[in-house]
């Protein structure tokens, strides 16, 4: 019985902790300064950052660092 409730608590655990992760969302932002395009966890809500192109949102940060390789505007700098 013990083993089955250490088990569930890890399970409840490993779960909760995968869904946090799923929830990231990451951005490619340009500083209005430098033109350098960089990888980010949250939205920007200043102006010396903005979102590239169309701000699509990318579910990890390997998706995000892809796309700044392809993406015009952070390859032209």
């Amino acid at each position: 019985m013990k083993n089955l409730l250490i088990c569930g608590a890890l399970a409840a655990f490993v779960l909760s902790t995968q869904a946090a992760v799923a929830d990231h969302e990451f951005y490619i932002v340009q500083d209005a300064h430098t033109k350098k395009c960089t990888v980010v966890d949250t939205k920007p809500t200043t102006t010396t950052t903005t979102v590239v192109g169309d701000g699509t949102v990318y579910k990890t940060r390997t998706e995000a660092d892809s796309a700044i390789k392809t993406t015009r505007i952070c390859t032209e700098h």
